[in-house]
């Protein structure tokens, strides 16, 4: 068994990411790692997302659809516990090669990446609803 073809074997497939000469590597780890990592984590993202509303008190569910979306943001850039396990989430499905390059330059494509989470969030905003434990 070889962990980085394991890996990349059981990411989806994105068939509007573009390649071109002329993108920078950011964007190119952006279309080949990130996107396809965070499709396929995108169920995992929804369901974290949900505990961290249930563990603050529910409050996200009273707000109006554009308060919910400043609520994701805030959550994603100012909660750096939340941040963090979001990262640790997309990092964990890295190959080491795929790694060895996040290393070079964590600190773009780390808002790389939490904007497609974000995004990714958002575009889910409408299966968000109380869990009750």
């Amino acid at each position: 068994m070889n962990r980085s073809t394991d890996l990349l074997e059981c990411r989806p497939q994105i068939s509007s990411a573009l390649f071109s000469n002329s993108m920078s590597d950011d964007e190119r780890f952006q279309n080949a790692t990130l996107r396809p990592i965070i499709k396929l984590q995108g169920d995992l993202f929804v369901e974290v997302f949900k505990n961290y509303v249930n563990k603050h008190k529910n409050v996200f569910f009273g707000l109006s659809v554009e308060k919910q979306i400043d609520y994701i943001e805030n959550a994603i850039q100012k909660d750096m516990k939340f941040r963090n396990s979001l990262k640790g989430m997309v990092i964990g499905q890295f190959t080491v090669e795929e790694y060895r390059f996040y290393i070079t330059n964590s600190s773009a494509l780390n808002k790389r990446m939490m904007h497609l989470v974000k995004e990714k969030l958002i575009s889910n905003i409408q299966v968000f609803h109380p869990i009750f434990v």
